[in-house]
């Protein structure tokens, strides 16, 4: 395929769960990771975007896993411009093993960003040019399934310290996700694999806010709706809906 472009990852101990498999938060900061070089690949690394006062903002995204690699496992993303609008860009990702087997895929739609503005700019023609369109799509965003809770049966509560505060000024995506993460019990982590993960960002959490993370249960279909308001004026920041396979323990 055209306009590919791919990093391999060597998976350490620290990435991984206490089963041996890397961790949800793991792959979401991979993806990032081969994004931001994707970036760095055509003179366009986020310090230099910075330095504009540019920034990529995640709007919403999917991922869906059908397999968690192991400790020392060898992986390989793939990623990809499947379309540009004005101001947003629909990134396409493949997470591929040794073999060459496709184990997880994700999407991810980000605008471009005025950091100091605080709102949305036209993406620089030089950027779509250099990254070009490649209109293969990896996984399909359900934004059917989300849908705000007012409160749910569980909640928490994070402080946004300033460690949780990235380079746009606001709290990165992959903190959110380890705080849904978080928020489920622990009869579901220590049995369950995220297979599924649909989310939407509506609001920027800032340093000094308190954040409210509540999930409601389908224990049929072994799912939870997630809804994140800030402690300022109850703003809503992300909703979310989550799918769970059963871990088979060996």
């Amino acid at each position: 395929m055209e306009n590919i472009f791919s990093k391999e990852f060597e998976l350490r101990y620290f990435e991984m769960n206490k089963y041996g498999m890397v961790s949800p938060t793991t792959i979401l900061t991979l993806l990032e990771e081969t994004a931001a070089d994707h970036c760095f690949d055509i003179g366009y690394d986020l310090y230099s975007l910075e330095k504009q006062n540019i920034g990529w903002v995640l709007i919403s995204g999917r991922i869906h896993m059908l397999r968690y690699p192991k400790y020392k496992e060898k992986i390989k993303i793939q990623t990809w411009i499947s379309k540009f609008t004005l101001v947003k860009g629909y990134r396409e990702n493949l997470i591929i093993d040794s073999e060459g087997l496709i184990i997880g895929r994700a999407k991810g739609i980000w605008a471009f960003y005025d950091i100091d503005k605080r709102k949305p700019v036209p993406v620089f023609e030089d950027i779509k040019s250099k990254w070009g369109i490649n209109l293969t799509i990896s996984t399909e965003y359900e934004n059917n399934l989300i849908n705000p809770i007012i409160d749910g049966k569980l909640k928490m509560e994070f402080d946004v310290y300033r460690s949780d505060v990235d380079s746009n000024k606001h709290v990165n995506n992959i903190k959110y996700f380890y705080w849904l993460i978080e928020s489920l019990p622990e009869e579901i982590l220590d049995n369950y694999l995220l297979e599924d993960i649909n989310a939407k960002f509506y609001s920027e959490a800032l340093y000094g806010e308190k954040i409210q993370v509540y999930a409601d249960e389908n224990t049929q279909e072994n799912s939870f709706n997630h809804t994140m308001k800030s402690n300022i004026d109850n703003k809503l920041l992300v909703v979310a809906h989550t799918k769970w396979k059963e871990l088979l323990k060996k």
